[in-house]
């Protein structure tokens, strides 16, 4: 009779397999432990109206997440999408299954003295009048430029209104100052319409993954934890461009891009973190609170990548 799990191991498996198999289980439950998952999500939404090429990056966006099986979230902000030409752009986002949030109207900095809480619930209500009759439409809020507030009250009185008002929080893991890189993009590509842009899309491509592993990273450091990442994007030049290859950069690494609401699910979403200035993507502000050293601040901006930029001739 075998009445101890080692003795059932050692009958199923001859010794000579154990320490293989010792080793594939480890390794197993490594994976499960470190498994990386990610949502994509983009921010404001096209102007036709200042942006001639705004229906065929448009088009490149949601042919690429089409042809990779891919659901997005649009965060459109109501002032940049506010004709009947942009209208039409982000319901081709809904009317394609992908999911509509709210980034305020008229794209505010709520951490500014200047925006006071009723001019900013105002501006997201502004918002949701435009949206909320598209399909996939969903009561998440991204705050412009990720800042939640300058002081306690208006933080706090704006969770209070957000929870009054059945919204969600539509915060973000890893942010990467892609709009910089495609502000640099669009201007070399202006002088230089006809060369290969295989140079660009290497750096933008590093330049993601290295700020994906950078807060995955620290994640694991401050949650013990590998979390359901929410990666920030825009729709601009660059990821109309290179967003095929995006896509594959992270499969090919073996990160799983899941459904936005999936990956919101995550607990680390539910948190209302209490640091002033409020705001910035949540692993960072949970890093802050936890007194992490060396966090940068503004997390994300373009001042960081412009050194590395200038010298490759961007």
């Amino acid at each position: 009779m075998i009445s101890h799990p080692r003795q059932l191991a050692a009958r199923l498996f001859p010794r000579p397999w154990r320490p293989a198999l010792v080793l594939a289980l480890l390794l197993t439950a490594c994976s499960a432990a470190f498994a990386q998952r990610i949502a994509l999500t983009f921010d404001d939404g096209l102007d036709p109206r200042k942006q001639p090429q705004a229906a065929e990056w448009n088009a490149a966006l949601l042919n690429a997440l089409d042809a990779a099986k891919v659901q997005a979230m649009l965060f459109p902000a109501g002032r940049v999408v506010d004709s009947p030409q942009g209208l039409a752009l982000v319901r081709q986002w809904a009317e394609q299954g992908h999911l509509i949030g709210n980034h305020t109207y008229a794209h505010r900095n709520f951490a500014s003295p200047r925006v006071s809480l009723p001019d900013f619930t105002a501006d997201v209500m502004a918002a949701e009048a435009l949206f909320r009759q598209l399909p996939g439409w969903t009561r998440r809020l991204r705050f412009p430029y990720l800042k939640e507030g300058d002081g306690a009250d208006k933080r706090d009185g704006m969770r209070d209104w957000m929870a009054l008002h059945d919204y969600r929080s539509g915060g973000v893991s890893i942010s990467t100052s892609d709009w910089y890189y495609s502000e640099r993009f669009a201007a070399w590509r202006k002088k230089h319409p006809k060369a290969d842009a295989g140079k660009m899309r290497d750096a933008y491509l590093a330049h993601l993954w290295s700020r994906a592993q950078y807060y995955d990273g620290l994640a694991r450091k401050v949650l013990g934890r590998s979390p359901a990442h929410v990666l920030l994007l825009h729709t601009n030049e660059i990821n109309a461009a290179f967003l095929p290859e995006v896509i594959a950069l992270f499969r090919e690494r073996g990160w799983e891009i899941v459904a936005p609401e999936e990956a919101f699910e995550d607990p680390l979403y539910k948190q209302q973190i209490d640091t002033l200035p409020a705001g910035e993507g949540v692993v960072w502000a949970v890093a802050r609170r936890a007194g992490r050293p060396g966090l940068r601040y503004p997390a994300e901006d373009g001042l960081y990548e412009k050194a590395r930029l200038d010298r490759l001739g961007f």
